[in-house]
């Protein structure tokens, strides 16, 4: 994999195989709380956007590459392990999957549209099964694979929505043995952004003028929460006149002074937003890549700096990988957890009318160069 931000693509033609269309394997562990994602999209100096992400879990997800061809027949599952949904996606799509399933949990398509799959604990709130027609139903992991292959703009998703063309239903998965909590961000090309989020058994669509999402509460609780952060500003503050007295800021940023900076969903909802929206916009390509890179920087989270008072043995959560997706050239970028070096992925160098799936391991182990040593 190439070792800068470039038109370089993962060398996988060797390595192409079929992914299987199964579910997460019974050897999985029980799930812990996901609740530390965190999405954005920026705007670049010559109109195009650029979307950013961090996946947290607290045990490996065992993400791999995939690119999907137009034309591909897809499915959803029911609660019974029938058959639900299916379709043929109508764009080609690229991005990560997780636990060994063929469908995406990041990605974008190649009319980029881009978007992700978050956890929403607490708050969602699936259809009854029973209720829905299987035909329009969708397990909740398999909601973004669907929006990506099959519309360009957040407006035709938002439409279908609409007009009742998908339900999300209550599937419980067998290994993890819950419904996983989920809502999902969306981004296109012209900078427009769409949340969605399943709230008493239906899809509650939001426009969303800020681009960034995380997790819980709900979005329209977070852009409420905004009220508390009015003065939120990249410009420093003018010193404070008080009786006489100057009192002026120690150093620079003080514009964003008391920004929160612990890793709860409000709280990195709110740093998102003050980095974006103070972040000087650069042309699309490589540079706007790296800037979205430095913002996702400021969401890592190394193992143990997120943990439960009785951890024990438990796994911890930590950022298992971070993606960018350049809309405006099809590239979509990665780098992991053991692997900081960001790797791109050129969807237009693919065939997009193939006919199978092809994915591809991140292969995140490197071995660090030497450092030389001081001479005594």
């Amino acid at each position: 994999m190439p070792s800068s931000v470039s038109s370089s693509t993962f060398s996988w033609r060797r390595s192409v195989r079929k992914t299987a269309a199964a579910l997460l394997t019974a050897a999985m562990l029980a799930p812990h709380v996901a609740s530390a994602c965190t999405s954005f999209l920026i705007p670049t100096s010559d109109g195009g956007s650029v979307y950013g992400r961090t996946m947290e879990f607290g045990f490996s997800m065992d993400s791999k590459a995939m690119v999907i061809p137009r034309n591909h027949k897809l499915s959803s599952i029911g609660p019974d392990g029938k058959e639900a949904m299916t379709w043929t996606g109508k764009y080609a799509a690229v991005g990560l999957n997780g636990l060994g399933m063929s469908t995406l949990v990041d990605g974008m398509n190649e009319k980029g549209l881009a978007g992700g799959v978050l956890y929403f604990p607490g708050f969602a709130n699936y259809a009854d099964p029973a209720k829905a027609d299987p035909a329009k139903s969708l397990a909740p992991w398999d909601f973004l694979t669907w929006a990506l292959t099959n519309f360009a703009t957040v407006e035709e998703v938002k439409a279908a929505i609409n007009n009742n063309e998908v339900a999300v239903v209550k599937v419980i998965q067998e290994a993890l043995k819950i419904a996983p909590p989920l809502h999902y961000t969306l981004h296109d090309a012209s900078g427009a952004s769409l949340v969605v989020e399943p709230i008493d058994g239906k899809l509650k669509v939001y426009d969303n003028p800020v681009g960034v999402m995380t997790n819980s509460p709900t979005f329209d609780w977070h852009l409420t929460n905004l009220s508390n952060y009015v003065k939120l500003s990249s410009v420093n503050a003018e010193p404070l006149k008080l009786d006489g007295m100057t009192i002026s800021p120690f150093g620079q940023g003080s514009g964003l002074l008391g920004i929160p900076g612990d890793g709860t969903p409000p709280s990195r909802f709110i740093r998102a937003l003050g980095l974006t929206m103070s972040v000087e916009p650069v042309a699309s390509g490589p540079e706007s890549v790296r800037l979205a890179e430095h913002i996702l920087n400021n969401f890592d989270i190394p193992k143990g700096w997120v943990r439960e008072k009785d951890q024990g043995d438990d796994p911890l959560e930590y950022t298992q990988w971070s993606t960018v997706a350049d809309l405006s050239n099809g590239m979509y970028y990665v780098k992991t957890y053991d692997n900081q070096v960001l790797r791109g992925i050129d969807l237009n160098s693919f065939d997009l009318n193939a006919k199978e799936i092809v994915s591809a391991p991140l292969n995140s182990e490197i071995t660090p160069p030497a450092l030389p040593m001081p001479k005594s």
